[in-house]
């Protein structure tokens, strides 16, 4: 199996054509049968998104024939996966849902032809705390009616465990938003990053005794 993957975009037109065949006319090429693609959704946690890392996968297995474990047309094909046979796939920073991971020829065999490709293709797995849309992160905290009033000082966990200081010395009103620039997820092959952006609820009180009614009537008129 080749294990080697990698990223591959061209765009070729009639000049980038001619450049390549060195000016000339264009050569028909022999056509090479290929087999069918494998495309494998791949559920990726946030924190790799965010910070590049690894998975281990079962490799899919291929067709084979029943009676010489080959690939044929005679008989019935069977699909079947190899025990303890995985691919390592790297997963870059950045990286956008839909975006895939190629292995070339670790698709589908195909007879007198080339295998077709393995190709892992980028779903963002849920996260507990965070959302993404696109390059950008949401959130939602929630504060006391007492925070919302006077203000704040708080932090929060981010996706690398870093520290974002989200404190905030006004009034906050429920359900408002706020941007915090930079801390949202990094672009892939770049070092800018999206922002993350966090929705405050505000935690009421169920009940409020006669000194607490009061109390607020008199400070708040």
């Amino acid at each position: 199996m080749n294990q080697a993957f990698g990223y591959l975009y061209i765009v070729v037109d009639e000049a980038t054509s001619a450049v390549f065949s060195g000016g000339g006319p264009v050569q028909e090429e022999e056509t090479i049968l290929k087999g069918d693609d494998v495309i494998v959704e791949l559920d990726a946690s946030l924190e790799d998104l965010y910070m590049g890392g690894t998975m281990k996968k079962p490799a899919p297995g291929k067709r084979r024939c029943n009676c010489r474990n080959e690939v044929c047309e005679q008989c019935p094909n069977v699909k079947f996966e190899r025990e303890g046979d995985f691919i390592t796939v790297d997963i870059e920073k950045g990286m956008q849902d839909g975006q895939e991971v190629l292995f070339y020829e670790d698709g589908e065999p195909k007879v007198d032809g080339e295998a077709g490709d393995l190709k892992f293709r980028i779903r963002t797995a849920p996260h507990d705390r965070f959302r993404r849309e696109g390059n950008d992160l949401h959130t939602t905290i929630t504060i006391t009616l007492v925070q919302a009033l006077v203000g704040f000082q708080k932090t929060i966990k981010h996706l690398d465990e870093h520290l974002v200081d989200i404190g905030f010395k006004g009034i906050t009103t429920p359900k408002e938003v706020r941007k915090f620039k930079g801390e949202g997820m990094p672009l892939h092959f770049s070092n800018k990053k999206g922002d993350l952006y966090i929705k405050f609820e505000v935690l009421f009180p169920t009940s409020l005794t006669e000194a607490q009614t009061t109390k607020i009537k008199e400070t708040l008129g």
